[in-house]
């Protein structure tokens, strides 16, 4: 088989990559184990423009917002699917603290965030004494449709290929690469943590961390937003589906769903709720983040037809689809990656 490009993952990369890459009519084949533990399968496609306890505007977020929004709603629309919603997010501040930090913050005149003075309209359904602030605008990536309705159109028209990519029968030539009995004139990988084993990208400063979040039913409780209170509580596609997480661990045993995190979220949940829930699954995975906390993006410098699209994080679903666009028009037109994500950055150390 001979293919333009040879993609490894459909995960949320994979997927954005794939996706631009047949816009512009190239020939790819997707090779994906199918592993029921991959991020973007756990993942609740927040979209989020602050972060951390200052609520501090994340990178690049009024670029990437609205292409992601954009984006997204293309996407749907092709898969006759609603690939994103408007979801923004209500902070109930945990501490008198917490809202004064959240009030300087908006002093300061901090982007996306407001101070709400409509203090009880949740009060049927949550436990709060202190208020909550809102984030806006926000949004949810309906992730549990598109990763299965993406890969769906791939299956239909042969472009993916389900088994495990061994690296060890990976040949590079000077104009091609080989595998197995497929010949492409470049490979992508977007396996996420996978990758900081990849004998060609291991010595990127990958620095994966365990996540956990469970699956709820809820009846009756509005879904018209994202709650906030120490754990993000978020409305899934299907009406009453709801996920709760996640957890941020950086030193971890092994990769699956633990005990002291369900009982812990259970706890939260029965203080902070007044509805009864269900717990529908508990899930765990790895994300592939970095230590700079930007992407690894770009053709290996002494590779060149081997390249990444990875790291994204806690923010893939904001930065996929962006990179991956961007990813798409250096490989086809040369056009430039944004310096603080390409992967040219770290010639030095992939050099050795």
């Amino acid at each position: 088989m001979l293919v333009d490009f040879l993609i490894i993952g459909q995960g949320i990369s994979g997927t954005w990559l794939s996706y631009y890459l047949g816009k512009e009519n190239k020939s790819f084949l997707v090779i994906d184990n199918n592993f029921q533990n991959a991020p973007s399968r756990l993942a609740a496609g927040i979209i989020n423009p602050v972060t951390g306890r200052r609520h501090a505007t994340v990178w690049m977020a009024n670029k990437l917002l609205l292409f992601a929004w954009n984006a997204y709603n293309e996407l749907g629309k092709e898969l006759n699917i609603k690939a994103i919603s408007q979801k923004n997010i209500i902070d109930f501040f945990p501490s008198p603290q917490m809202r004064l930090s959240f009030q300087q913050r908006v002093e300061e005149k901090g982007e996306f965030v407001s101070l709400n003075k409509e203090d009880n309209r949740y009060s049927s359904y949550f436990h709060y004494e202190f208020g909550y602030g809102v984030v806006t605008p926000a949004y949810t990536a309906h992730l549990e449709t598109i990763i299965p309705a993406w890969r769906k159109k791939l299956k239909d028209k042969n472009q993916l290929l389900e088994e495990e990519f061994d690296i060890s029968l990976l040949e590079s030539g000077q104009k091609q690469i080989h595998y197995k009995d497929i010949t492409a004139n470049k490979i992508i990988f977007c396996d996420g943590a996978g990758c900081a084993d990849n004998p060609y990208f291991k010595l990127l400063p990958f620095a994966p961390n365990k996540g956990e979040a469970l699956t709820l039913k809820i009846s009756g409780l509005p879904d018209d937003h994202i709650f906030k209170k120490g754990m993000m509580l978020v409305p899934l596609a299907t009406p009453g589906e709801w996920w709760i997480g996640s957890s941020y661990e950086w030193e971890f045993t092994d990769t699956h769903p633990s005990e002291n995190f369900r009982k812990k979220t259970e706890q939260l949940l029965k203080e902070w709720l007044k509805v009864p829930f269900t717990v529908t699954d508990h899930l765990a995975g790895l994300r592939p983040a970095t230590l700079e906390r930007r992407p690894f993006v770009g053709l290996h410098p002494f590779h060149p037809n081997i390249g990444i699209l990875n790291g994204m994080g806690t923010k893939g679903c904001s930065l996929a689809p962006f990179f991956a666009r961007q990813l798409a028009d250096h490989l086809l037109f040369q056009k430039p990656v944004t310096p603080e994500a390409d992967i040219s950055r770290f010639s030095k150390i992939l050099s050795r």
